[in-house]
């Protein structure tokens, strides 16, 4: 997709902001019209807004109430639809989607607080994956596709352990100065 930075994008010192990460994100695939779409950690829902601009029927989420309401608010006030639930991970998803999307809090800490769910991913840097990739094959299609950013900072013997048997492809990459952030396609 091409990132549009004109959208109207409202902020909350308690959601994740549209970042590097976020726009790389964007910029890693493309959606056809039609295409049924989860976001899950939408944040201030600059991705799922991205995928609905662009033809996705679009279902998003957040673990942070805030988050929730802000990608709601920032649907509304660019004029587009999409479902917007609380939820953790699949917990208040219903039916099979075409793609999941997830730009995972990838970062090898252990924080507390809404924020800091949208980066902490625990001592190895997973955080939702394992319980993302366990669900997968209820939620998506046959066919379908789960789209992950990760980190050169997480535990890569990990991150590979949960990803084995699947065919993973990488989309883009990021060299940062101190990590190297990609966007990973799953096909299932």
């Amino acid at each position: 997709m091409i990132y549009n930075p004109e959208l109207i994008v409202e902020r909350d010192d308690e959601v994740y902001p549209p970042s590097d990460d976020s726009i790389l994100l964007i910029r890693s695939f493309d959606v056809r019209a039609g295409e049924r779409i989860l976001e899950i950690g939408c944040g201030s829902g600059i991705v799922s807004m991205h995928c609905a601009l662009n033809g996705g029927v679009v279902t998003c989420g957040d673990i942070n109430k805030k988050a929730a309401a802000l990608t709601k608010r920032n649907m509304e006030l660019n004029s587009m639809e999409a479902v917007v639930v609380e939820t953790d991970v699949y917990s208040n998803i219903e039916g099979r989607l075409d793609t999941v999307i997830f730009n995972l809090p990838y970062l090898p800490v252990k924080e507390e607080g809404g924020l800091a769910l949208a980066w902490s991913g625990g001592e190895n840097g997973l955080g939702p994956l394992p319980a993302l990739m366990e669900g997968a094959r209820e939620h998506v299609v046959p066919g379908g596709r789960v789209i992950i950013v990760v980190s050169s900072l997480m535990d890569q013997n990990a991150l590979w352990s949960v990803l084995e048997g699947f065919d993973v492809r990488i989309l883009s990459e990021l060299p940062l100065f101190f990590e190297k952030i990609s966007v990973l396609k799953i096909i299932l």
